[in-house]
């Protein structure tokens, strides 16, 4: 759980903040550090509310019957897994004009005025926040309700990802953002292949799909997840050393769909700036 929860909350961090580095550079590169005031509050209030978002999905369904515990876990498991593969086919394509995109967008919000400042740096980071907290209580359960282990994988990603985005800001550091986000990407499909199997259990689980006795295999007795690399397998890719036919399916399926169309060539005839770069113009 600590790796998987890593590498979204660094995924997610370095694009949310990306995109204030872009906000910010604009206001400051054309003389409207003014504006910079009401950039901050509508970044906190998009921080704040995927705080709440991910305290509620996570502490209120614990006092749910065992039935819905399974139903919302499954359902929010599922969620999360089409927010990723949404996440990470976005950045894919939208790097290439984000930055042009936020800056369109400050330029005709800087016209309305201050709230709509705001709401522009509230939207810019709120969808990335939202998309976290849902993972994080997808992490949660698939750690069986331990909030240890995935809010310090978290916390460390985002934090890892501000001071990477600080440096990328200042110049201090250079490496290639494209690169680093086809490897997290691909990384990412795996992990979300697992968190899809994983709430198709809790759906079997909870009576709500059929099949939780028909198993694809047991490795129990071969690949136990009490060890050090069964719990590996485990924090990284869900792995379930009991997995039912309708995980194994759909875990391979996900994945023989979805890495081959992240892993196609993207067509374009205006490659463009990558957005770090032009978060620096």
């Amino acid at each position: 759980m600590l790796f998987s929860s890593l590498l979204i909350g660094l995924r997610e961090g370095l694009e949310a903040a990306l995109v204030v580095s872009i906000l910010v550079a604009f206001l400051v590169k054309t003389d409207r550090r003014s504006a910079l005031r009401w950039v901050w509050p509508g970044v906190a209030v998009a921080v704040l509310l995927s705080v709440a978002v991910g305290a509620i999905l996570t502490y209120t369904t614990a006092h749910l019957t065992f039935e819905h515990q399974e139903l919302v876990g499954g359902v929010l498991s599922i969620v999360a897994v089409a927010f990723v593969t949404a996440m990470i086919f976005w950045m894919r394509t939208a790097a290439r004009h984000i930055s042009a995109e936020l800056r369109g967008k400050m330029e005709n919000a800087l016209k309305l005025g201050p709230a709509a400042i705001a709401l522009v740096s509230f939207l810019s980071v709120g969808r990335e926040g939202l998309e976290t907290s849902v993972f994080f209580y997808a992490s949660v359960q698939t750690a069986q309700g331990d909030t240890a282990l995935p809010l310090l994988g978290f916390s460390i990603g985002i934090v890892v990802s501000i001071a990477l985005a600080w440096l990328l800001y200042r110049g201090a550091l250079r490496f290639d953002l494209g690169k680093f986000f086809k490897i997290t990407g691909i990384l990412l499909v795996f992990v979300a292949a697992g968190v899809l199997g994983y709430g198709l259990h809790d759906l079997q689980e909870g009576g709500f799909l059929p099949g939780l006795s028909t198993l694809a295999f047991d490795a129990s007795g071969v690949l136990p997840e009490t060890t050090w690399y069964g719990t590996l397998l485990k924090g990284v890719f869900n792995y379930s050393q009991q997995t039912t036919v309708l995980q194994a399916i759909a875990w391979l399926a996900y994945v023989a769909i979805v890495l081959p169309l992240f892993l196609r060539p993207a067509r374009s005839k205006n490659p463009g700036v990558p957005a770090a770069a032009e978060a620096k113009e």
